[in-house]
């Protein structure tokens, strides 16, 4: 089989400039694209600043309501202050839990879509 990685991965919001404040703003991510395709549609995307799979910030899939998203997983080397950057910006996280493989915490964007913040042992 062809495949070597995942290249991208929509994110159902329902208002892509607070969606993209959030990423940008609040978890550090980078604007790779900012651009209009079209009337009715808008191609946001915006990538973790190491690099990896980037994320479009989408509106017009039915099928995708905002905050459908469930699960997205993010790798982070040292959680315990990514988890107090985050508190100290407001945003809600789970206290971290401990798993066999590692630890993780778990919250939500301003949609709802679950995103969990892991550090993998």
């Amino acid at each position: 089989m062809a495949i070597s990685n995942v290249q991208l991965l929509s994110v159902p919001v329902s208002d892509q400039d607070v969606a993209r404040d959030f990423y940008v703003n609040v978890l550090g991510f980078e604007v790779r694209t900012d651009a209009n395709l079209g009337p009715e549609m808008r191609w946001v995307m915006v990538v973790p600043p190491g690099g990896g799979a980037a994320l479009t910030l989408v509106t017009w899939f039915e099928s995708m309501p905002a905050g459908s998203l469930k699960g997205l997983v993010f790798e982070t080397r040292d959680l315990d202050a990514t988890v107090a950057g985050l508190a100290a910006n407001g945003v809600a996280v789970s206290g971290i839990q401990d798993a066999p493989w590692g630890r993780f915490a778990q919250l939500v964007d301003p949609d709802g879509n679950g995103l969990i913040l892991q550090a993998t042992a």
